[in-house]
């Protein structure tokens, strides 16, 4: 999964030394104190500030005969300008001392390449492309324009962010640490206008979710129900990859949070995990299956089953297995392997195969009687279910919407006795 930018997103034309400009005014109280700071003229650094109040449609100050005081508006502004200035400031620390890492002026050099986030988006585009005509059209300029952006971050850096391969422009080790780095100053400067707007009771932008299997039937489709009828401005858009797909999107910033089966620690660097529920695996077969009639199985009972089953390397196959080993059983070697749930639910709805799965993620096909969780117990595959996000991420006002309708709905599931309360 890749986050495509739009050529009319607002956080694109943001500019960013229009936005430091604000960040030391605010420090300063003034725009001739910030002026002295910056070694820009007086009427530059309030052409900065004119221009970036008229981008975001309101006053970040209050004008004052003793200086500038940063209202309400600016102060929500402040919070992610000041997450961006770390994000570079971060960068500067960490590129190749031949490079950008020269003492203080490390921030000052990579800013001074950036005039607005479409820069920062060419280079991060451009690391998940390899194509710069593919990025030029995306952002809507011409490739001359995306060729000389990537040159001048790279003669200001004096690091090579790109090489040519048989696969197209590859982002160098450099380089991959530059596009991270600005798709976290990307995902700052996305939340900018929601902020704003949110102090005005609106919640609006576009909230990305990362959605993993037992989250996608009934739990995750309700919230974002709920979400967007209460907030009829918010737009939300799920991601459905791999959970080590989803973390590094995640990582990035590319997305808001992932919800789903939680990770060991060892698994989840740079995340912070919250669990809501705990889940099992269920051994689920068709109604009228000839194991329905069963009042009680054991693992034995099922040598001779067939299965459909997910892939190999997913948690809940691994988990199956593990029983399987530990109860001293052969483990089951399924007839089908998918990764693909209406392909899994149709044929263990069309045949005598068993599967292994929660059964959060069948609940309508058990609701309406048309499959039945067999009577076998694993609590040994118990397993925390909820929320991932990036460490010291600052969720927009619709990400905080959608997880607490998410919230919500787990907690009236499990007063009801349809989910298990975290152990």
């Amino acid at each position: 999964m890749t986050v495509v930018h739009s050529a009319s997103a607002p956080e694109l034309d943001i500019g960013l030394r229009h936005l430091f400009a604000f960040v030391a005014v605010a420090d300063a109280g003034s725009v001739a104190a910030a002026s002295e700071r910056l070694f820009r003229a007086t009427s530059a650094v309030a052409r900065a500030i004119t221009n970036l109040e008229s981008d975001f449609g309101v006053r970040l100050f209050d004008r004052r005969a003793r200086g500038m005081l940063v209202n309400a508006y600016g102060r929500a502004v402040l919070v992610r300008a000041h997450r961006v200035r770390d994000e570079l400031a971060a960068l500067a620390k960490v590129l190749p001392a031949s490079g950008a890492q020269r003492a203080e002026s490390g921030f000052q050099i990579v800013l001074s390449a950036l005039p607005n986030g479409r820069r920062l988006a060419a280079v991060a585009r451009l690391a998940d492309l390899h194509n710069m005509h593919a990025v030029a059209r995306e952002l809507h300029v011409t490739q001359a324009a995306i060729s000389t952006a990537v040159k001048e971050l790279e003669d200001r850096l004096q690091v090579q962010l790109f090489i040519r391969s048989p696969k197209g422009l590859v982002a160098t080790d450099a380089g991959e640490i530059v596009a991270l780095h600005f798709r976290r100053c990307l995902a700052e400067l996305r939340h900018v206008m929601p902020d704003l707007a949110a102090m005005e009771g609106v919640v609006r932008g576009t909230v990305r979710v990362g959605a993993l299997p037992l989250g996608r039937t009934r739990i995750l489709p309700s919230s974002i129900a709920a979400a967007v009828d209460r907030c009829p401005g918010l737009r939300v858009v799920t991601v459905e990859s791999p959970y080590d797909v989803l973390a590094a999107h995640l990582r990035s910033g590319d997305i808001d949070f992932v919800f789903g089966a939680l990770r060991a620690e060892r698994d989840a660097g740079g995340l912070c995990q919250d669990a809501l529920f705990d889940d099992c695996i269920s051994i689920i077969a068709r109604a009228g299956h000839p194991l329905t009639t069963r009042s009680a199985l054991t693992l034995q009972d099922l040598r001779d089953a067939r299965w459909v089953l997910w892939r190999a390397d997913t948690p809940a196959r691994e988990t199956l297995e593990r029983v399987f080993r530990e109860g001293d059983e052969s483990v089951p070697q399924p007839s089908v392997e998918t990764g693909d749930l209406a392909l899994l639910r149709g044929i263990l709805l069309q045949s005598d195969m068993l599967t292994a799965i929660s059964a959060q993620q069948l609940h309508y096909e058990i609701a309406w009687g048309h499959a039945k969780v067999l009577p076998i117990g694993l609590a040994e595959t118990r397993r925390s279910i909820g929320i991932a996000q990036r460490q010291g991420a600052l969720p927009s006002p619709g990400a905080r919407v959608l997880l607490d309708e998410i919230g919500t709905q787990v907690r009236r599931m499990i007063d009801g006795g349809e989910l298990l309360a975290v152990a």
